[in-house]
């Protein structure tokens, strides 16, 4: 499969042949697993003293002839607190289980039922990975990917575009875009940030973004501008080229791609 290779005013230059991965059968549900088994929970849980900061020393002794004994005054088996003492007379009050006042939560939420435990075989991963990288060469699962892109013929992916737009300032690259990409294919690759809608935005999420378009840059490479998503051959994964599901509208440098033929180990 060959490939245009664009300037930063988005005119041809030259021909490439990109490796064989780019024109792979897409395995949908191979991807679908992996970016379920990446999925990502912020673990969340009480302080692990909670409901323990007091000053119980365990449960009451029910036993006869022993001091600060219980026996045979009709109490529950629990831990108590002293809040007063007349000489071997105690008054007690719970602590610490769930049932108390001030106590510790019956069933808290547990750190480690919500670390993501999901596993994937290596060889399925690569399958994985290249079938997203043939998705992000696919018109059809671009277009479908995009809402605003459906129905609409899109020619020319993936892009890819000479190294020097790696030095551009944020203008500059931006301009750039514009005419790598064209005018609704930028609209819809463009990274927006918008403040949450509802009650939402108070509790520790007030802004949402869509994932807009990728850049994938090779070794040594550095993009300043913050306007769309990139990273390099080396951190590339499948959750970067297919989140929200295959086909997303991705620019390839050409250092990039050279970088991932040597990654997936082809010959040029």
């Amino acid at each position: 499969m060959k490939s245009d290779i664009l300037d930063i005013n988005g005119k041809k230059i030259k021909t490439i042949e990109l490796p064989s991965s780019f024109s792979k059968d897409i395995k949908e549900d191979l991807i679908q697993r992996v970016l379920e088994a990446k999925k990502h929970k912020q673990p969340y849980a009480p302080y692990f003293m909670a409901g323990k900061q007091h000053s119980a020393s365990g449960r009451v002794v029910h036993r006869r002839h022993v001091w600060r004994s219980g026996y045979g005054k009709g109490m529950s088996r629990i831990p108590r607190k002293t809040m007063s003492r007349r000489g071997s007379q105690f008054n007690w009050i719970g602590a610490e289980i769930s049932s108390t006042v001030g106590g510790r939560r019956a069933h808290p939420p547990k750190v480690l039922s919500m670390m993501n435990k999901g596993k994937i075989n290596k060889k399925e991963m690569k399958i994985a990975f290249e079938s997203a990288l043939s998705a992000t060469a696919n018109e059809k699962m671009i277009s479908g990917r995009y809402e605003r892109l459906r129905g609409q013929k899109i020619t020319g992916v993936p892009f890819v575009v000479e190294s020097k737009i790696s030095s551009l300032k944020t203008k500059e690259f931006i301009e750039s875009l514009k005419k790598i990409l064209g005018e609704k294919l930028f609209e819809a690759g463009i990274k927006i940030k918008n403040i949450r809608s509802g009650r939402g935005k108070r509790r520790g999420r007030k802004y949402k973004s869509n994932a807009g378009a990728l850049i994938v840059l090779g070794k040594g490479e550095k993009i300043k501008a913050q306007v769309l998503d990139f990273k390099t051959v080396d951190t590339l994964g499948v959750t970067d080229l297919a989140i929200g599901g295959p086909g997303r509208l991705t620019i390839y440098t050409e250092k990039a791609i050279n970088d991932l033929r040597e990654k997936l180990g082809e010959r040029k």
